[in-house]
């Protein structure tokens, strides 16, 4: 049988008097196998009747919109590097609101950050929201040493709590016997689960990691069997029985002016297709706070930009649809000639690669919008990461 962890008792308690629950999911690495963990119980959750609210330790978009399809609800990154822990806190306490369970899935290892101490690691976000960590950790060619490995996490950070253990790439039941009862034996935490190692990638893969949802067919299959993975293999009552009580936080001051100063709604248009996908939910609600009309647009099938204020062009893979943006000839003379006559227009990363004169995917060249004398190209690997 396997004993709860030392805090089961306390967090019963205060459990009884709030039914909004919350953890953090992190892992050893990257890679490790946290996107599929986290979607596949948001899935299972959501399946089960529960609404659940879903959160990632940003910068990322991907991961993100895995987790928005499987909530039905927008995933907002909660980033203390960019953000202030006024603003992270207040932004996981106002939008967990009226939800039963919210997960935050956390990014590389559970104590990588950007220094050397471990500044804006995933460790340090669940300490700023007072939360437990559900530790995922890759099995792969390992036995006794993940118990090694757990002991070491959970002594590293004595104020961090880590509530649970979830086995991944489990290639045996004999080796995930092994690895239960060393952890049990060596340690405090449970294990909650144990994933078996899968044939194939149950995420579509491709150069930055997952294809975004937006670009796959497969979406609401890939969640249904997600859901099942969860189902099967992962005690889903013990994760919620290690799930930390989400704190009352005070509201935030609203920041900016109401718009019912403006005589008529700004209209601001957005690009939102298979093309271009990467946004913060943020951005976009704060634009409609301050009077803003979004309107979404396709530009690969639109033959033209509507009447606009403004643009806004987000990120995206456009090198994976170039073929289809070089043929929308329309739209792209429509975009050039809206910034021609003085529009604004924000774009940023894809967004700003189509204002180009054109892009070279292998020896082959598409003409984009322009608006800027520049030849893009993609290079075989990522010249920089990081903030």
């Amino acid at each position: 049988t396997e004993r709860p962890g030392p805090t089961t008792e306390k967090r019963n308690i205060t459990m009884s008097e709030s039914t909004a629950r919350a953890i953090v999911l992190a892992g050893l690495s990257g890679g490790s196998g946290k996107s599929i963990i986290s979607v596949g119980l948001t899935a299972a959750w959501i399946r089960a009747g529960r609404t659940v609210a879903p959160f990632k330790k940003g910068p990322d978009y991907i991961d993100a919109g895995w987790l928005q399809s499987a909530a039905g609800r927008p995933c907002y990154n909660l980033d203390p590097y960019l953000f202030s822990a006024e603003v992270v806190t207040a932004s996981f306490g106002t939008r967990s609101a009226g939800a039963d369970l919210a997960i935050v899935e956390g990014n590389r290892g559970l104590f990588d950050g950007v220094t050397a101490h471990g500044g804006y690691s995933t460790a340090e976000l669940a300490l700023l929201l007072d939360l437990p960590v559900l530790l995922v950790v890759n099995c792969t060619k390992m036995t006794r040493t993940v118990a090694a490995l757990v002991q070491g996490c959970t002594a590293f950070e004595p104020d961090l709590e880590v509530a649970g253990i979830i086995l991944n790439q489990v290639a045996t039941g004999r080796q995930q016997k092994i690895i239960t009862e060393a952890i049990h034996h060596y340690t405090d935490v449970t294990v909650l689960g144990a994933l078996p190692r899968m044939k194939a990638d149950i995420f579509p893969m491709r150069h930055l990691g997952m294809i975004p949802y937006q670009e796959y067919d497969g979406t609401a299959e890939a969640l249904d069997l997600l859901a099942g993975v969860a189902r099967d293999h992962i005690d889903i009552d013990g994760v919620e029985a290690a799930m930390g009580v989400i704190q009352a936080r005070p509201a935030s001051k609203a920041s900016g002016k109401s718009a019912d100063h403006l005589s008529a709604p700004i209209k601001i248009g957005v690009i939102q297709d298979t093309a271009f996908q990467f946004y913060y939910p943020e951005n976009l609600e704060a634009l409609r706070e301050h009077g803003a009309e979004l309107v979404s647009i396709n530009a690969l099938e639109d033959e033209r930009l509507p009447d606009l204020d403004g643009l806004y062009i987000g990120g995206g893979f456009p090198e994976t649809s170039a073929a289809r943006l070089a043929e929308n000839t329309t739209f792209r003379q429509s975009v050039k000639a809206a910034a021609v006559s003085g529009m604004p227009i924000y774009a940023e990363c894809g967004g700003l690669i189509y204002l180009g004169r054109e892009i070279i995917i292998e020896d082959r060249r598409y003409p984009l919008v322009g608006v800027f004398d520049v030849v893009f190209g993609m290079s075989k690997e990522p010249q920089a990461h990081g903030y």
